[in-house]
């Protein structure tokens, strides 16, 4: 969770400067007028970041699926400010970010791949074989 707290504050920096008019007339204004300059983690339609984004069932292969699937959305949105970005230093750290989710993603997919490929064990929390 990390990036969220990396993301929010390249945010606020890029905001430090800006006037409260500049800010009410641009396309963050109405997260401003909540939230002020605070960093508060939110998608891009105002959605809050909460727990119920993390997916975990108790299955390592269904919860290392989720976790790819997790760091190619991650990846996939730095791909989108990249395309936005006309600043140096943010491109810089949204770079960093990215190459860390598709090292994320290659071993997530290391760990699925081992245990795909492991013997098969009772699962005695509920006798599945």
């Amino acid at each position: 969770m990390a990036h969220l707290e990396i993301v929010g504050s390249l945010v606020r920096q890029l905001a430090k400067n800006a006037t409260d008019k500049e800010i009410e007339e641009s396309p963050f204004g109405a997260y401003f007028i909540n939230h002020g300059r605070g960093v508060f983690p939110a998608d891009s339609t105002g959605v809050p970041f909460n727990a119920a984004s993390i997916a975990v069932s108790g299955d390592p292969i269904t919860d290392l699926t989720e976790n790819l699937a997790a760091e190619q959305k991650a990846r996939a949105v730095y791909d989108n400010i990249l395309r936005v970005s006309d600043d140096p230093d943010v491109s810089d750290v949204i770079k960093f970010l990215r190459q860390r989710e598709i090292v994320h993603f290659q071993r997530f997919g290391e760990a699925l791949d081992r245990i795909q490929n492991r013997p098969v064990k009772k699962n005695y929390c509920n006798g599945i074989d």
